[in-house]
């Protein structure tokens, strides 16, 4: 298996830092062309699961209650992940054409969050009407955004419209 970058790398535009992370990557699941790792989006996946839970188990809020937004770097400071500190270190030398993309949905996987749980909230205030729904319609949209995310750590460039980001969130 080749350690070189792919054919047609931006190496040469994104320095020597890129080329040598991207060779480091042989036998870690960080993706060489990205330098990016999928098992970020654990952190978006706990919060999935537990939004899920909601409708069967009111009790479960409290703990989305509890999630915060981590950044890719903090997630890999606190995580058990074998390749952490490769990840932390490569992140710099991600290439723009993955990096900003990825910020932007991890932003707006974020931001999908704090929207859902202030609705969550205000639906369980008033007695649950529609919950199940309104958990399902998060889930549903966090995880159309994880997706996004996936492929852009896979080496996609396809991001959201603004338009279908109000559609995600209901405005």
């Amino acid at each position: 298996m080749s350690t070189d970058p792919p054919s047609g790398s931006i190496a040469k535009e994104d320095g020597d830092s890129y080329a040598l992370f991207s060779a480091r990557m042989a036998g870690t699941n960080i993706n060489a062309q990205t330098l990016l790792a999928t098992d970020f989006l654990n952190h978006f996946s706990e919060v999935v699961m537990l939004i899920e839970m909601i409708p069967d188990m009111p009790d479960c809020f409290e703990e989305v209650l509890d999630w915060q937004p981590k950044s890719y770097l903090d997630h890999f400071t606190d995580s058990h992940f074998p390749d952490r500190d490769l990840a932390i270190a490569a992140y710099e030398a991600v290439p723009d054409r993955y990096k900003i993309p990825f910020e932007d949905i991890v932003t707006q996987m974020n931001t999908l969050v704090v929207v859902s749980v202030e609705r969550i909230g205000a639906c369980l205030e008033q007695g649950g009407e529609g919950l199940r729904d309104l958990c399902q319609e998060a889930s549903r949209n966090l995880q159309k955004m994880m997706d996004i995310a996936n492929a852009i750590i896979n080496g996609s460039s396809k991001t959201f419209a603004q338009g279908e980001i109000d559609e995600l969130m209901g405005f």
